[in-house]
């Protein structure tokens, strides 16, 4: 007599991922230990509106949080939640309407030397080679040829591109060119290096190797990382924590301490600590009810064809 055929009890996938709120010994230490480090950057009230009177459309509203010294910290929200926007005003490149930024106690009225800006677009000189680009802040502050040359070089060197010094943009690929903007960046030596979605243009492969890159980089380097991203994979294999924003207006929704243990690793991404945290991410940004209400759209039939796609 055959035995029947045992059909394995079906196990919700929320069942199999644990908490994102359940830290491991050795993260939860790790937290215990960023939280003593002093405050370098400090966002309060933050306010950011458009336009004057009863037409004023409110970007910012009330953003609040804290990033400590050498932290790693993301922020990612729905598109239009004023992300860019904020990193801006961070950046000293636009002005708050209300609230304040303070870097190491001091607040943030302009651009500064003390913050590095890496965006999506690669904003190198195309008429300059490799290494005048990576030069060219160093020379307006004032640094000797010489000294500047150098500190060019080293940076070169911790971004693996001292051979391609002489080449121009032109001749780099895509990845090349953002690592020469982090070097272009860094050599500064800021206080915070903000990232605006570097890696939003880069293909899948690449922009894998670039986060690898960044990691390493960020481990070796005294600096601390704001980084803006719309993917949930990045943010989470990045981050040290993960700041969620809320739409219409743009508002801190959530601060999650990320369960994912250092050092990062690929292979994580299939662990039950990065997989709670990618779940509680889509449900902060794309809710239930919105993720099926997105699947239903009023498309009429522009076919007489009989057969129907499921």
């Amino acid at each position: 007599m055959t035995p029947p055929e045992l059909t394995p009890p079906q196990v919700p996938l929320r069942d199999l991922v644990p908490d994102y709120r359940e830290l491991s010994p050795e993260v939860a230490a790790r937290f215990a230990h960023l939280r003593e480090r002093p405050v370098i950057l400090s966002i309060r009230g933050l306010e950011k509106s458009f336009g004057h009177g009863g037409s004023a459309a409110r970007a910012l509203q009330d953003m609040s949080f804290d990033v400590h010294r050498r932290e790693f910290v993301c922020i990612v929200g729905p598109s239009g939640c004023g992300k860019s926007t904020l990193v801006r005003i961070v950046a000293g490149l636009d002005e708050a309407t209300g609230g304040a930024v303070l870097l190491d106690g001091q607040e943030v009225t302009g651009p500064g030397p003390d913050r590095g800006m890496v965006f999506q677009g690669y904003t190198l000189f195309p008429w300059l080679t490799v290494r005048r680009n990576v030069m060219f802040g160093l020379r307006e502050r004032g640094q000797p040829p010489r000294a500047a040359e150098a500190t060019a070089q080293r940076w070169l060197e911790m971004v693996g591109l001292e051979g391609f010094a002489d080449a121009y943009p032109h001749e780099l690929s895509g990845g090349m060119k953002q690592r020469v903007a982090i070097a272009r960046a860094l050599a500064n030596q800021p206080r915070i290096l903000i990232m605006d979605e570097p890696f939003g243009a880069l293909d899948a492969q690449t922009r894998a190797q670039m986060q690898s890159y960044l990691l390493q980089i960020w481990k070796n380097v005294e600096v601390t990382i704001l980084f803006i991203t719309h993917d949930l994979d990045e943010a989470a294999y990045l981050s040290d924590r993960v700041v969620v924003m809320g739409a219409n207006p743009g508002r801190v929704v959530e601060t999650i301490e990320n369960p994912v243990p250092r050092p990062r690793r690929p292979d994580q991404f299939i662990s039950r600590s990065f997989l709670s945290l990618k779940r509680r991410l889509t449900e902060l940004i794309q809710p239930h009810d919105e993720a099926e209400d997105a699947g239903t759209l009023p498309i009429s039939k522009l076919t007489d064809a009989a057969d129907t796609v499921e």
